[in-house]
């Protein structure tokens, strides 16, 4: 059986921005001596504080073991944060990427055997055929003496080629059973999300080192790419391990409203374009409803349209009440959604700091158990939400 959707009729209760992050007016000093300010939500209290400002359009940020975090800027810079500081310096050896629309360097990763094997994994759109590009992930080694990548490994190309500068997905994950997970967008170009021989629109599932895993469900199949693990995908721009399961969970973007969170299942298809919770930009139908024998439903879905990036399910210390829940940011509406669990059922969605920070890009769960935030602009910011003792 397909997860129940919350319809409009039986969704879970949505709660106004008032409600939900009330603003104390107390300052105090943060951890890096700025002015850190205190909210109040639902569940928990929580300080608002700018860590780091001048950041060109930043796309992702992954933690290293020591506590210091890489980010990545959409112009095709990776930038090293430590010790409360952003060092100015671009790290070397950074492959090329097309920087045009929402192409660039975009997500990174630390795989959970960074301290044996120094590697991250980076995706990114890669110039190719003139003003063509596909999104592409790499592996490299992070030489933090050195400042620089370097044996840097083509892991996957979704290919074939495009020549729009939208959709590239691009989100990295490693999966609980020890796999590379990668999504990416139709590029605009909606019957490839469809084509099984395209890796366009699709989420896809790797080893470590860019080969198939043999239980892969589509692998022996004629005519079909053997990387793809469930297929249907607009451009999902969030995606997060779930820390009991193991399991994938990621969401997308729809057109005119249709936002889903789904859980990644194998062989599954989400349905776009055929199915859809959203409409053409111009307000007329598309597709060919809501629902379709065969077609996955998402486990949620925002209408109108919330334009989600960056997810990360809570498993921290810091905040109890918040364990197990989804964070979402949100580029249109430039809040912070928490998505109340029960299980694999959303039970409330709860809007934070709505209007306050600007487009949440990026929202990732520290070593310390506090949320960290980057806001898509040029001069975009690190921000960290963290216990207020």
């Amino acid at each position: 059986m397909p997860d129940r959707i919350p319809t409009p009729r039986h969704a879970p209760r949505r709660r106004t921005a008032l409600a939900c992050a009330l603003l104390t007016l107390g300052l105090a000093a943060g951890p890096s001596g700025a002015e850190t300010r205190t909210v109040d939500s639902e569940q928990q209290t929580f300080t608002v504080e700018v860590l780091a400002d001048g950041l060109a359009h930043p796309w992702a940020l992954a933690f290293l073991p020591d506590g210091a975090a890489l980010i990545t800027e959409r112009e095709g810079r990776l930038r090293l944060w430590a010790d409360g500081t952003l060092d100015p310096r671009p790290i070397d050896g950074v492959p090329p990427v097309r920087a045009v629309g929402q192409g660039g360097l975009l997500d990174v990763l630390v795989p959970p055997d960074f301290a044996e094997t120094g590697h991250i994994y980076l995706s990114l759109s890669h110039p190719a055929d003139g003003d063509g590009a596909n999104t592409r992930v790499v592996r490299a080694v992070f030489d933090r003496e050195a400042h620089a990548l370097r044996d840097v490994t083509v892991i996957v190309d979704a290919t074939p080629v495009g020549h729009t500068s939208r959709h590239y997905g691009s989100r990295l994950a490693i999966g609980g059973d020890g796999k590379l997970y990668v999504t990416t967008g139709e590029r605009g170009e909606r019957p490839r999300a469809q084509d099984l021989t395209d890796l366009a629109g699709k989420v896809l599932r790797l080893n470590p080192d860019g080969s198939i895993p043999e239980d892969n469900p589509f692998v022996g199949h004629a005519d079909v790419r053997p990387e793809i693990y469930a297929l249907g995908t607009r451009n999902a721009q969030g995606m997060d391990v779930h820390p009991d399961t193991g399991v994938v969970w990621f969401h997308e973007h729809g057109p005119r409203g249709g936002d889903e969170l789904n859980i990644a299942r194998g062989g599954a298809n989400y349905g776009w374009p055929i199915i859809t919770y959203g409409l053409n930009y111009n307000g007329t139908p598309m597709g060919e409803g809501t629902a379709k024998p065969g077609l996955q439903q998402p486990v949620y879905y925002w209408d109108p349209s919330i334009a989600p990036s960056g997810m990360t399910i809570y498993d921290g210390a810091a905040f109890p009440e918040w364990r197990g829940d989804i964070f979402v940011g949100a580029l249109k509406f430039r809040l912070l959604a928490r998505l109340e669990m029960d299980g694999d059922r959303v039970v409330a969605e709860e809007r934070l700091l709505t209007d306050e920070l600007g487009r949440i890009r990026a929202v990732v769960t520290g070593p310390d158990g506090a949320l960290y935030l980057l806001t898509d602009a040029g001069n975009g910011r690190l921000v960290r939400l963290g216990p207020t003792s």
